[in-house]
């Protein structure tokens, strides 16, 4: 199987080379001709010079994954893509993307014939030895010939992911997704700051961490990233104090509202969020820290 790879960033870098090991073979794209040369360095993996290039490089059905930011790039980029692929040829958006915007552009592509897939897709940096968490969207025929590469990409063949639904589920079950991660992220980060504030008892946060992955009912992926960042420094007085929100926990907010569904942890996750950029507070240098820990995302350094 050929597929055409577009937003070679540190996820879609790491996609195609998971692709590409499992005997899959990648013409990839992206903006940046570094960037493209760096990843064209990679067995099975191909650099197209541009758009044009790289679907008239794939056998049809042909399939393109884009990984892209949300907004106006994956809008301008599925543009372009319309005027060249042909009629049951298959997009695949594997970015962040609101849920709302996956099921309009299915829409917008089904005219011309196309497929659309919304693959939500969850592993950071760790998706490339460990595999990624998928949850994708979209009409059953599009599903099956997009499958092949959802089971390369998840942990095993036959766990990690799941056809959610019609397109615009597979963003949405990521929507929420997030929004957890938000709250499981918080309560542990206000745990530890808790327990810092302490000082009385001089607590190991590093070796309370470390012991809580045995048994504990709160070990986690987040709970064994914490205890390999705080084993090297507990103190984290380098760390800024500043927590991005990508987007997906303002999105999770406002359907709450709109579907009426209570979702108080996952909105204050959000709100502390936005109340993090410059107080020096221990909890959200914890939490730049996980952020940093499971998808690579910067922290800010300094005073």
């Amino acid at each position: 199987m050929k597929l055409g790879m577009i937003g070679l960033g540190r996820m879609g870098g790491n996609m195609a080379r998971r692709l590409a090991r499992a005997g899959i073979e990648v013409t990839a794209f992206d903006a940046s001709a570094d960037t493209r040369s760096a990843v064209a360095q990679e067995p099975g993996i191909t650099a197209a010079a541009d758009l044009a290039a790289l679907v008239t490089a794939l056998p049809t059905p042909r399939v393109v994954w884009i990984m892209l930011p949300a907004g106006a790039i994956t809008e301008q980029t599925l543009t372009t893509l319309t005027t060249l692929l042909s009629p049951g040829d298959v997009v695949v958006d594997g970015g962040n993307a609101n849920y709302r915007d996956s099921m309009r552009r299915a829409a917008l592509l089904s005219q011309n014939d196309l497929h659309f897939v919304d693959a939500g897709v969850s592993g950071g940096v760790w998706g490339l030895e460990n595999g990624y968490a998928i949850m994708y969207g979209g009409a059953p025929e599009a599903a099956r010939i997009v499958e092949p590469l959802i089971r390369a990409l998840a942990p095993a063949p036959d766990k990690g992911w799941l056809h959610c639904g019609p397109a615009g589920s597979g963003h949405f079950v990521k929507m929420v997704h997030n929004g957890i991660e938000y709250g499981m992220m918080q309560a542990m980060a206000e745990g530890f700051a808790l327990m810092e504030a302490k000082r009385e008892f001089d607590l190991d946060l590093g070796g309370i961490a470390e012991m809580w992955r045995h048994g504990s009912v709160v070990r986690s992926w987040l709970l064994d990233l914490t205890a390999d960042f705080l084993r090297h420094d507990q103190k984290l007085e380098a760390i800024r104090p500043v927590v991005a929100d990508s987007g997906e926990g303002r999105w999770t907010a406002t359907e709450a509202i709109e579907l009426g569904v209570p979702t108080p942890v996952m909105t204050l996750a959000l709100l502390a969020r936005f109340s993090s950029q410059g107080h020096d507070d221990y909890g959200s240098k914890l939490l730049a820290m996980m952020r940093a820990g499971f998808g690579g995302h910067p922290v800010q350094h300094g005073s």
